[in-house]
Parts: structure tokens; C-alpha cells; sequence
């Protein structure tokens, strides 16, 4: 079985909304299913479909969570030295050689991965082109509009 790496926010997060899920969500869904059965017939009875489907949707999400968290390889950054060498977990600055556009990205796993938020996936094109280098290192990630070379700038573990 693989396991999936993540970071000690991300597994909180995973089991924050499991905990919702089990003890808001769930029951909510049972009480929206029991009020549609008393409307009747059950055939035609639009809101215990949809009641239904979203019991479905829960469902689903829970046990995709719980699989997740049982196999999860949570790394906790701050308690790995720091060698200024990129790594997962840890938070890059990055200066864009044609641009000089600076970004700054969090390495983190697949389900945490939020570019709205800097948060980019360990198995992404620009993750998977910066672990192993280190700051002042020149590195070059192939994208879909072609070739761009970043240089970091700062390696930081928080």
C-alpha cells in the first residue's frame, strides 16, 4: 500500500473535517432523510433524493478521508534540520531569472495543494524540479508555456 505525505496541518485539517463530518454533517443528513420519508411517497419525493445523494457524497468522503489518515506519512518539517536544502514541507522563495517576479510556495501533498494559497503538491512540475536543490541554486521547470528558470532564494522551515 502506498502512503501518502503530508504535512502535520494538513493531517489536522483531514481530521477536523472528518470530526465534522461524523458529528455535524451526518446527523444532519439523517434528520433531512427522515423528515422527506414523512412527505410520503418516497417514489416522487424529491428532497429524499436529494437527501439521499448527499448522505452518498458524506459517505464517500469519509471513508476517502479515513483511508487517507490510515495511510498518511505525516512529516512534521520543524523537527528535521535545516539545510537549506528543499524538502518537503518546507517554504521556497523563488526568483523568476526572465522576470524578476519573486513567488513563494509551500511544498506540501497532493490533498493540502492550494496555489491560491502558495501551497503547491510535492509531485507538481515545479515541486518535483526544486527538491533536493538549495538556495542560490539556478533550476529550470518545464511548463506548458515552455521553459522557466527560477532561482532560490530562501529555504525556510516553518
Amino acid at each position: 500500500m502506498s502512503t501518502y505525505p503530508m504535512t502535520v496541518q494538513g493531517a489536522d485539517a483531514l481530521r477536523e473535517e472528518l470530526v465534522y463530518l461524523k458529528q455535524t454533517k451526518r446527523p444532519e443528513i439523517v434528520a433531512s432523510i427522515a423528515e422527506a420519508r414523512e412527505h410520503g411517497d418516497l417514489k416522487e419525493n424529491a428532497e429524499y433524493h436529494a437527501a439521499r445523494e448527499e448522505q452518498g457524497f458524506c459517505e464517500g468522503r469519509i471513508q476517502d478521508i479515513e483511508g487517507k489518515l490510515g495511510n498518511a506519512q505525516v512529516i512534521d518539517i520543524t523537527k528535521i534540520p535545516n539545510t537549506h536544502k528543499v524538502i518537503f514541507g518546507v517554504t521556497v522563495t523563488l526568483l523568476n531569472i526572465d522576470t524578476d517576479a519573486e513567488v513563494t510556495y509551500q511544498i506540501v501533498g497532493d490533498d493540502e495543494a492550494d496555489i491560491k494559497n502558495n501551497r503547491i503538491s510535492v509531485n507538481s512540475p515545479i515541486a518535483r524540479a526544486l527538491i533536493g536543490k538549495t538556495v542560490d541554486s539556478e533550476v529550470e521547470v518545464k511548463t506548458p508555456g515552455g521553459v522557466v528558470e527560477y532561482e532560490i532564494i530562501s529555504v525556510e522551515h516553518k
